[in-house]
């Protein structure tokens, strides 16, 4: 038994007219963000970055050459506001980490870009919070994580539909 376990069977013992079986699932999503945030953090801060930037520094890498994508598709890729996107690529511009420039496709508009800096430092910043995944995964057999893995996509696609 786990503590999510311990609370479900209180609730059933004080509350048996109430079906809390889901509690058991949204307990443990809870806890297991929780525990997977703290780690990842760790990975990040040995790396210089808070998970914040390594977010918009990661969705710049993946995004393939040139590295580059504008501000609207950052936020889009990230799902934050505005305001925030544009104080995150604040902070990485005074790093050096990315730079402002001027799109090439639309000359009235901007593009954020990774330097070269920001390359380097994201690299094995990457490479170390795959390892972290995989540790922290380590428990799960390769079957059990496919077949986690499509459940946790249809209960994230139906919430994403409601």
């Amino acid at each position: 038994m786990d503590r999510v376990d311990k609370i479900i069977e209180q609730w059933n013992r004080e509350r048996p007219d109430l079906d809390v079986s889901s509690m058991g699932l949204v307990g443990r999503f809870k806890q297991i963000t929780q525990r997977l945030s703290l780690e990842m953090a760790k990975t990040f801060t040995e790396h210089g970055l808070n998970p914040a930037n390594f977010d918009l520094l990661a969705t710049l890498r993946r995004a393939g050459p040139p590295f580059a994508l504008s501000p609207n598709d950052l936020i889009a890729s990230t799902m934050v506001t505005s305001g925030t996107m544009t104080n995150r690529i604040d902070q990485l511009v005074k790093a050096g980490l990315v730079e402002r420039i001027q799109n090439p496709n639309d000359r009235r508009s901007i593009v954020v870009s990774l330097t070269k800096k920001g390359f380097t430092m994201i690299e094995p910043t990457l490479k170390a919070q795959v390892a972290t995944q995989n540790r922290l995964t380590s428990c799960l057999s390769e079957d059990e994580s496919k077949k986690l893995n499509n459940l946790l996509r249809k209960l994230l696609m139906s919430l994403e539909n409601q």
